[in-house]
């Protein structure tokens, strides 16, 4: 594998318990998007695109580990681009540790931003390009709900038990995954 220019993309599939990840990464091999089947706002294969395996051998063995319950911390290059408040939203995820879940106000607040931007902050977590890299399906509602996630909330389910995070709420089965459509 050569790595040519920044502009180009590269990208592969990795199945998972999840279903296929959609993995992409620049011409300098950071990851730029990870999206599951069916996820609201996820990314599909475009013409031009090069399908290679080379900028995501890290990533792969990072991610089993991760499914295996062997990782609890990614160190993969991302390039993900944003508004500077998604950034500012993203970052505060990525402080979010393993097998703990937060709230969008909590979020909010470790932005600076007042209460009253919880459904920006929202709209930011909702916008991540990196699900599961960057872990916005630690972010509940207030009262405990799990609300929102663009890969379905049977993913994030999955995602927090398999951390350890829904403790009493575990549920004795996990739900059926929607069918995975091919991009």
């Amino acid at each position: 594998m050569t790595m040519t220019t920044e502009t180009t993309t590269y990208w592969t599939r990795l199945d998972s318990p999840l279903g296929a990840l959609l993995l992409t990464a620049d011409g300098a091999g950071a990851l730029t998007s990870l999206s599951v089947p069916g996820q609201k706002g996820g990314r599909t294969v475009k013409d031009g695109w090069r399908r290679d395996t080379g900028p995501f051998r890290t990533a792969e063995e990072q991610l089993r580990a991760y499914f295996a319950g062997e990782l609890k911390d990614f160190t993969l290059p991302m390039s993900s681009a944003g508004t500077e408040f998604r950034e500012r939203v993203w970052a505060a995820l990525d402080t979010v540790p393993y097998g703990v879940t937060t709230t969008y106000g909590e979020i909010a607040a470790r932005i600076g931003a007042s209460r009253a931007a919880v459904r920006a902050v929202g709209g930011a977590i909702g916008a991540n390009p990196l699900l599961v890299l960057r872990p916005c399906h630690r972010v509940i509602g207030a009262d405990g709900s799990l609300t929102g996630y663009a890969g379905g909330l049977e993913r994030k389910v999955r995602l927090l038990a398999l951390e350890g995070a829904l403790a009493a709420a575990v549920p004795l089965e996990l739900p059926e995954l929607p069918e995975s459509a091919d991009r």
